[in-house]
């Protein structure tokens, strides 16, 4: 079973899905998983943040991820 879209006004080029999961029920996973990729991304880290930046772009690349 598939849920209806959030109307959200979106940005075309993000995958629907990826919206999806982080509109739906956001006190359960969508806050939380948004705070957990900010700290990856941005927090303290021996890596620059251009660095951690291409590296999740290169992952994503590699396993064929559209974001």
């Amino acid at each position: 079973m598939r849920l209806r879209a959030p109307e959200t006004g979106r940005d075309p080029d993000v995958p629907e899905d990826v919206v999806k999961i982080m509109l739906y029920r956001p006190e359960f996973f969508g806050k939380p998983y948004a705070a957990l990729t900010h700290a990856v991304m941005r927090g303290p880290s021996s890596w620059s943040v251009g660095e951690r930046e291409l590296f999740a772009a290169f992952t994503s690349h590699k396993n064929a991820c559209q974001f």
